[in-house]
């Protein structure tokens, strides 16, 4: 997954900013620990333009939800930092700080009722068709936003978009017939698909040593922490009409159905009475945080213990993270709810990350050899046969079809398609970014007559991301960026 996203990332961090109401009704991913230097508050500076670490935060979970919805839910903190998620979020922050140098250059600026009018127009807020100042308020409340910080990031979102404003583009005739006969180009081909699976590679034990040493590094033990825990038994209460009433009427907005509209309070009267079970048993779990704490705990109540890390782990990632902050001087957590339960946690040792013995290390490095090894071998395969291959027969075919070539998905062909009409080769190959090789043979070449492809809008996109890119590194050079965030 990591290297199909490797493969995308240039449009998927092409935006300058992700609207700040993607992250409404989207929880909050944390990245970690950082030493902060020169401003507690500040992670950066552009020119005059300060970004803040709360602004990092909402940047990097609009991207990490972004993703996770992208892949479907199959994205994790791991990955994440695979990715470099963490980097692309300031990099986000910084290409939308330039920006804002710029419109501040031109004394551009966003009124209130620019504003306004931007926040009664999102549909997120609307009940019945119509704007809901209480649902807004409510919204941004659950996300931990403020109205004030909300409508700021709306203001710069505004700001951005109005300097952008300034450069609309247009496309000439003469851009759109040469994108028009691009586009129009077909082939005939002869073409033959090669995957790793094709080739066979036995490590030896010596080349596998001699792999362990060079990257010894890179094979550690996962740091975990070892942990005692309480779990806070559920408190079951009867409540008064009057009491079920008063919680509904504080509360009503979160009790929705599937439509989105407001539950009544007899529909919603058993999420009401677990809600109220789940607020007294918190009172109760502080108790038991305190007693806890004292040695004082209720021997009804068992001491559980753990052995924990990112891998295998009991809590759930927010959990570890907090975990992470804990000392022998500060080492008990306050109740947190996971999976329904109150949870209490005291914080043992801490089982530092230590060098894996070459024993240890031998499945992940005879993993890395076999992908490696494999990729040189199958590389060596096509370099010897790409002028003497036989394959398979298309019809003609141009950089936008995808009509199942054998051995690729659609994805892999229109990867391959790319590079093929790119390339200046009658015969040759490509490598795939899952490291699939394709050898091909241009038996035929003609210009079709095709007209349906909206010809404008290809040029406009084309012409827009190249502005962006150019007017980014103009910009890079003339503000000065500060990065005041260690390993960032």
């Amino acid at each position: 997954m990591i290297s199909w996203m490797q493969k995308h990332r240039k449009w998927l961090v092409i935006t300058i900013w992700i609207s700040t109401i993607a992250f409404i009704g989207a929880g909050v991913v944390g990245w970690g620990q950082y030493n902060y230097g020169k401003k507690a508050t500040s992670v950066a500076k552009v020119g005059d333009v300060e970004i803040t670490n709360q602004e990092l935060q909402q940047s990097y979970t609009e991207l990490y939800n972004y993703f996770s919805q992208m892949m479907q839910g199959k994205f994790d903190e791991q990955q994440a930092k695979q990715f470099g998620l963490q980097k692309q979020a300031l990099n986000q922050l910084i290409n939308q700080a330039l920006i804002i140098n710029l419109a501040n250059s031109y004394n551009l600026k966003v009124s209130d009722e620019e504003i306004l009018k931007a926040i009664t127009a999102q549909k997120a807020f609307f009940t019945n068709g119509v704007f809901d100042k209480e649902l807004y308020k409510t919204l941004l409340s659950r996300n931990n936003l403020t109205t004030k910080d909300y409508e700021n990031g709306l203001k710069k979102e505004l700001l951005i978009s109005k300097t952008l404003a300034l450069f609309a583009l247009t496309s000439t005739p003469l851009e759109e017939k040469s994108v028009q006969t691009a586009l129009n180009v077909a082939d005939k081909l002869n073409y033959k698909v090669l995957d790793t699976s094709m080739v066979n590679v036995t490590p030896t034990e010596e080349n596998l040593k001699t792999l362990w040493e060079s990257k010894k590094a890179e094979f550690m033990t996962e740091a975990g922490y070892d942990v005692s825990y309480v779990v806070q038994p559920t408190t079951h209460k009867e409540y008064t009409a009057a009491e079920l009433t008063d919680y509904y009427n504080a509360n009503k907005m979160q009790f929705t159905d599937a439509n989105g509209n407001i539950k009544t309070q007899a529909d919603a009267k058993e999420q009401i009475i677990n809600l109220l079970n789940q607020d007294a048993t918190k009172k109760e779990s502080l108790k038991t945080y305190i007693a806890f704490k004292k040695g004082e705990l209720d021997k009804s109540i068992p001491i559980k213990n753990a052995l924990v890390n990112g891998s295998t782990s009991i809590f759930n990632q927010e959990t570890l993270k907090e975990l992470a902050t804990l000392t022998q001087q500060k080492a008990y957590m306050k109740p947190k709810l996971i999976n329904n339960e109150f949870v209490i946690i005291k914080l043992n040792k801490i089982i530092p990350s230590v060098q894996k013995s070459f024993d240890a290390a031998k499945p992940q490095v005879t993993a890395l050899f076999m992908a490696t090894a494999r990729e040189d071998a199958l590389l060596k395969v096509a370099q010897s046969s790409v002028t003497t291959f036989s394959g398979t027969n298309t019809d003609f075919i141009t950089v936008k079809d995808t009509k199942g070539m054998s051995g690729l998905n659609a994805q892999e062909e229109a990867e391959f398609l790319g590079k093929l009409f790119s390339a200046n080769k009658k015969r040759g190959f490509v490598t795939l970014a899952n490291k699939k090789i394709v050898l091909f043979n241009i038996l035929e070449q003609k210009l079709l007559n095709d007209s349906k492809d909206n010809v404008n809008s290809l040029v406009l996109k084309f012409k827009t991301d190249l502005l962006n890119e150019n007017l980014l590194k103009m910009l890079k050079k003339q503000y000065k960026t500060e990065i005041f965030v260690e390993g960032l």
